[in-house]
């Protein structure tokens, strides 16, 4: 039944993502005068449509994906038709190509938005300086001379930084150093952390986190600490004697526990409590658990549209730089492209998220269109972005490029794209098997 869900969820995922996507061509060529012949949601063999002027508006066998076929668009169909695609301006289809990929920015900044207006979650301290609350042993932090309370002010070009910003330079930074300023007892030092690959997320981790608050969201049933008295709200202060200023030192603390009682301090509304947790053993996660759920203190807020909207730009702009700097991890061989997902973990994803509510479903939404707005940007024969850049060199030559040139860019480019979904397909399948 799970499996059937998912699968739903992603058609309609996938089927926004590609009505929106080809609308911004199809709209871009009706301006320009150029001649649609089909609209198609699918590859491959039509199964059921209807004709409306001059456009077969289609459903096709394989529904990963669409297209807009323009009359005169592919190599070797050079037409003396004035509304063929290449009778148009270069500048025309320039901005035709473009229509695409700006339509799926535009989704995504306004699902965002939308989301921001209704409900925007904040970490309490989000605004507050970067300050590392817990640092792994062994960890590239720890190798660099790093500790909890260390205060960051400054890491490679950026001063001053959130944590937020601490986090996008270490995901982007896999095996490359990162320079690192930091205040200690009122003095600057400075230091180099070099990220490691995470084998499981595929991005760099330097082994630090965030200094935050540590929150009870809610106490398992029959657990010791349900019987100890822990409520949802309550505020975690330390454990066995050690500050507690991440999630990440009390899941240390009952790791190494091996079941015995850890010492376990907290706050409720100003008064303090502590007690011998005993921790059990979950075969499920195949660790011990003390039978709290944890979250971070969160503020949520409604913005008005201005700052909805301003929130949304900035926080699409950081996560497009986010996936170009992966990429560019990629090429340089120092991230792994294992973290990819293909049509079968957009479907775990997108299940995921419907069944945890419309707002998580949208922000997925909103991530997918974004991701795939970069992706057609690219300069890959065969994408949007392959044939921007033909236009622009074009351009600049101010003459066509030969036939033969460009059927054999666009014979690479099919190669290449078939070569990306045997991958992201197998990447999928190697994700589901055990080991």
């Amino acid at each position: 039944m799970t499996l059937v869900q998912n699968l739903w969820w992603l058609l309609v995922l996938i089927g926004v993502m590609i009505l929106i996507h080809e609308l911004g061509h199809y709209w871009a060529a009706r301006f320009f005068d150029v001649k649609v012949e089909v609209f198609s949601f699918g590859f491959g063999p039509r199964l059921f449509g209807f004709t409306r002027g001059e456009t077969d508006f289609r459903f096709s066998a394989i529904l990963f994906g669409g297209y807009v076929k323009m009359a005169g668009e592919q190599p070797g169909e050079e037409s003396n038709d004035p509304r063929a695609f290449i009778s148009k301006p270069r500048w025309q289809r320039l901005i035709v190509a473009f229509a695409g990929p700006a339509m799926n920015i535009v989704l995504a900044v306004a699902l965002l938005a939308g989301l921001f207006m209704v409900r925007y979650p904040k970490l309490a301290n989000a605004d507050a300086p970067a300050t590392i609350g817990y640092v792994q042993k062994g960890s590239p932090a720890d190798q660099a001379g790093l500790r909890d309370g260390d205060v960051i002010v400054e890491i490679d070009d950026v001063a001053n930084p959130k944590w937020e910003d601490v986090l996008l330079r270490e995901v982007a930074s896999a095996r490359r150093p990162m320079q690192v300023v930091y205040q200690r007892d009122g003095q600057r030092q400075e230091t180099t952390v070099t990220p490691v690959l995470d084998s499981k997320t595929g991005v760099g981790s330097a082994g630090w986190e965030e200094h935050n608050q540590v929150q009870v969201a809610g106490v398992m049933q029959n657990t010791d600490a349900e019987k100890k008295g822990l409520q949802r709200g309550d505020i975690l202060k330390g454990v066995n004697g050690t500050p507690i200023h991440s999630l990440a030192t009390l899941h240390d603390a009952i790791r190494h526990s091996e079941g015995k009682p850890v010492r376990l301090a907290w706050s409720r509304r100003g008064q303090e409590y502590s007690s011998d947790i005993i921790p059990t053993w979950s075969e499920e996660d195949k660790r011990f658990m003390i039978g709290v759920h944890l979250e971070r203190p969160v503020i949520i807020t409604q913005l008005p549209f201005p700052d909805a909207l301003r929130e949304s730009v900035r926080q699409n702009i950081k996560s497009a730089s986010l996936i170009y700097q992966f990429l560019e991890g990629l090429v340089e061989r120092r991230m792994s492209a294992k973290s990819l997902e293909g049509p079968i973990g957009i479907a775990r994803l997108s299940g995921d998220a419907a069944r945890e509510g419309p707002t998580a479903f949208f922000g997925l939404m909103a991530m997918v269109s974004l991701n795939l707005a970069v992706f057609n940007l690219l300069p890959i024969p065969i994408l949007d972005g392959g044939l921007i850049l033909m236009l622009l060199i074009e351009m600049l030559m101010r003459r066509d490029m030969s036939l033969q040139l460009k059927e054999a860019v666009f014979k690479v480019g099919m190669v290449f794209l078939m070569v990306v979904v045997v991958f992201v397909l197998y990447n999928d399948i190697s994700k589901l098997l055990p080991g």
